[in-house]
């Protein structure tokens, strides 16, 4: 008898344990939403569905992942959803994991503060909405923070702003660091004379221009965008600055849509974003 309820006991605690062991991963639809779980955050976008456990290799301390639809680049596959650790953002130039910025407490805040919109401009599109993040005093501030901590000793005398969301990022990282604006702007947008540097899209090409004498030979710019997907405009802005012989030392960005293989097109050109 007292081995029987032995058994019994040990049959219920085992599928406690199951139970509880498994809970985080069994499907579930979720909307877009911040949940925090031990040290790990993670983003569910909407129509996200958690099927399976992450990896028993998983890192802890990988690169921050947050389930970022394509946007603006026309592709429509369904978000995965990415478990991230708080405060690791993806960098290029250097993953040191004593780097302060890598261990930051406020990238969890930015990730939560960035609204993903379905079927925007047009169906199939997951549009990373940064403007949710402007309604946010501390997580725009923040933001600003991270880059202006990350450049302010680094010598650079230019900040370029890609047209038209890089204008909202662009300024106030050039004012804390005692850099010059300069905006990299689309066709007939700009009064004066100007240089321009085409570049692909999906279907056909564009081109960003840049007014004559804005720049000097020698100079160190910064390149800055709320968003890399294609890296199209990027590296649009990269050429043009180069080739009136400015060092391009860095692009930075708030996300990185990494399905879209930007950071690719930028060869060996540094890329730091904050939210992947």
């Amino acid at each position: 008898s007292f081995a029987k309820s032995f058994t019994g006991m040990e049959s219920i605690a085992h599928k406690f344990a199951l139970k509880y062991t498994r809970v985080n991963f069994v499907p579930e639809k979720v909307t877009n939403r911040l949940i925090h779980r031990g040290n790990l955050v993670q983003i569910k976008s909407p129509t996200t569905t958690l099927t399976t456990p992450p990896s028993r290799n998983t890192r802890l301390f990988s690169p921050i992942s947050v389930s970022k639809g394509a946007a603006g680049a026309g592709a429509g596959e369904e978000p995965e959803l990415k478990t991230i650790p708080i405060g690791d953002p993806v960098s290029s130039v250097d993953m040191a994991p004593h780097d302060p910025i890598l261990q930051d407490d406020r990238i969890a805040g930015i990730a939560s503060a960035i609204r993903v919109i379905p079927d925007f401009p047009k169906p199939g599109i997951m549009f990373q909405d940064i403007t949710t993040l402007l309604l946010d005093p501390k997580a725009f501030k923040d933001t600003i923070d991270l880059f202006v901590e990350r450049y302010k000793d680094k010598n650079i005398s230019v900040v370029a702003g890609i047209e038209a969301r890089g204008f909202i990022f662009g300024p106030p990282i050039a004012l804390a660091i005692g850099a010059k604006f300069v905006p990299m702007r689309k066709p007939k947008k700009l009064p004066g004379e100007v240089i321009s540097e085409e570049y692909s899209l999906e279907y056909g090409t564009d081109k960003m221009e840049m007014h004559v004498g804005a720049v000097q030979a020698g100079e160190r710019a910064l390149v800055v965008d709320d968003l890399i997907a294609t890296g199209g405009t990027l590296t649009a802005a990269i050429r043009l600055l180069e080739r009136v012989g400015v060092e391009v030392f860095e692009c930075a960005c708030v996300i990185e849509l990494p399905e879209l293989k930007g950071r690719e097109r930028l060869g060996d050109k540094p890329l730091f974003v904050l939210v992947s």
